[in-house]
């Protein structure tokens, strides 16, 4: 079910608020306002902001240098050990960084150019980061759901609200700061970054060319700045403000080229062609910005404006002119707004520590805890009202002899209960020992990393659920095996040695119930091991007296 929720966009120059939720194929907006800011660090905007109406539970956007995006070709593996690569890589990138990161990841649509393998988008943050935005959300009335890339919000307002045909798209939210931008084939998201530019660039340009500082740059480009060869200029600064704004735009388009190519190179699609590029946010409002950047790259370039579809009745007449003039600002806080909104929308949901442990115990336990509350009313009450009967039942035969029925129902009831919670007991045992083999793989993995001689190296690594009898896995009682395949470089002195110390300190690192069978060649250069931490008269003697 929609539930309504607050997109925010937070930059350097304004913070966007929408609230709102989903209704059918559109989007209900219930509340909006805008903030002017002046920060020299994104996070630095929620410092004395001031909102017309509390966020609530809100979903915001994060951009620039705020959020890492890494792309990773994997081959088509289980979710858990997917889910085991990326923890592996988030905190090797956390080591590096000396701090702690906060990640989500999610897979691209399969392309069609790639067999075999997934292209996995990684989105990180810094977890001080995030635990600073949510504290600033919430003294603003506010609780945070998540954190999600705006560019990734970008996606989503296009799917939603935009027209998708079956071509290449490239869509660019053109902020002050910075400029989020993905690549779609059809509603299939290809590519999705931030680049660091926008509206700035433009102010830059101006404030050189006519030696005057930036905040009058932007305020001359906001009066009179244009980039239509037809549009008739009022004096000689004015053309010199065209001329600047021509060179800004020139880079604009030098960094959407870069974006497809750089795109090309990390996901190796080398057939990936532009059709048609769509703009939006505060700095793609500039006049003529769209006719020129399509002479610069050589495809229609049209604004994207998803308001066209989005229900802003509920709105009061002044925030509802307040959206109209800043519809294209508001395009990220819409998407970030649906995306909260739905629980269907292609997401990334970044969350600190923790709100990570937060929402884990709301989804795990809370009805859990619910049931055990009411269980434990009615008990109680039960209790009371028998208490208040008891004179008249040992009074009343009839009285009796209906509650001995009852006693009777409950107790086929609790019969019922008891199979069906042998059998749940017994599918508990089974998923554990499905989650086992993914231990079993990381602390071989582990064991490997630390004891493998650099005269050894792997051919083969393989899982599988079965039988084998000299690892005390009989038929019937199936477990998860790993099975190990090397080789030693040919020439290598001492390989028994070698082999033997080898084979020691795996021993060694394993459960004392994990069996374990290596073979090695007569010659010594190949070696096969195989090893159960799960084998059925091991877990017995474990448990054993």
């Amino acid at each position: 079910m929609a539930r309504e929720i607050t997109g925010i966009d937070l930059g350097l120059r304004t913070a966007k608020f929408l609230r709102g939720q989903a209704k059918g194929n559109s989007f209900k907006v219930s509340r909006f306002a805008i903030v002017g800011l002046e920060s020299a660090e994104i996070v630095e905007g929620w410092n004395g902001i001031e909102l017309p109406f509390k966020p609530g539970l809100s979903r915001v956007g994060i951009t620039g240098r705020d959020v890492n995006v890494r792309y990773t070709r994997v081959p088509r593996v289980p979710d858990w050990q997917l889910r085991n690569l990326m923890r592996f890589e988030v905190e090797e990138i956390g080591e590096q960084s000396g701090s702690g990161v906060a990640s989500d990841f999610n897979l691209l649509p399969e392309l069609p150019e790639i067999e075999g393998e997934d292209v996995v988008l990684l989105a990180m943050a810094r977890e001080s980061l995030l635990e600073e935005h949510a504290d600033g959300l919430a003294a603003a009335g506010g609780k945070a759901q998540a954190f999600t890339p705006n560019s990734i919000a970008l996606y989503n307002a296009f799917l939603r609200y935009g027209v998708v045909q079956d071509e290449t798209v490239l869509l660019a939210n053109i902020g002050h700061d910075n400029i989020d931008v993905v690549l779609l084939r059809g509603p299939d998201l290809v590519f999705a970054r931030n680049l660091s530019g926008g509206g700035k660039l433009f102010d830059d340009a101006i404030a050189q060319r006519l030696s005057i500082p930036a905040e009058k740059a932007r305020e001359w480009k906001e009066r009179v700045g244009t980039l239509d060869p037809a549009a008739r200029l009022s004096d000689a600064n004015a053309e010199r403000i065209r001329e600047a704004c021509k060179a800004a735009a020139g880079q604009l388009a030098g960094l959407l080229q870069s974006t497809v190519l750089f795109a090309k190179s990390q996901i190796k699609i080398s057939s990936l062609k532009l059709d048609r590029v769509l703009l939006c946010g505060g700095g793609a409002t500039l006049e003529g910005l769209p006719r020129h950047l399509s002479g610069a790259l050589g495809v229609p370039v049209e604004l994207f404006d998803p308001f066209r579809v989005v229900d802003v009745s509920a709105l009061d007449a002044e925030a509802a002119a307040l959206l109209e003039a800043h519809r294209s600002e508001a395009v990220i806080a819409l998407g970030l707004a649906s995306m909260g909104s739905l629980d269907d929308a292609w997401s990334l949901e970044i969350l600190p520590s923790k709100l990570a442990r937060q929402r884990a115990f709301r989804e795990q336990h809370i009805w859990l805890i619910a049931a055990g509350v009411l269980a434990l009313g009615y008990l109680g009450l039960d209790a009371w009202q028998t208490s208040q009967r008891k004179a008249e039942i040992e009074q009343r035969a009839q009285t009796l002899q209906r509650q001995v029925k009852e006693a009777d129902s409950i107790h086929r009831r609790t019969e019922e209960l008891l199979s069906q919670n042998e059998r749940l007991a017994r599918h508990a045992g089974e998923l554990q020992q499905a989650a086992g083999s993914g231990a079993q793989l990381a602390r071989s993995l582990v064991l490997l990393e630390q004891h493998l001689p650099p005269e050894f190296w792997l051919t083969q690594l393989s899982s599988d659920w079965r039988a084998d009898p000299e690892l005390g896995v009989p038929r019937g009682s199936e477990r998860p095996i790993l099975s190990l395949t090397g080789k030693a470089r040919e020439g290598t002195n001492s390989l028994s040695s070698l082999y033997e110390r080898f084979i020691g300190s795996v021993r060694g690192g394993l459960p004392k119930e994990a069996r374990l069978r290596e073979r090695l060649t007569p010659n010594g250069s190949k070696f096969t091991i195989d090893v159960c931490g799960f084998a059925p008269n091991a877990s017995a003697a474990k448990e054993g007296p």
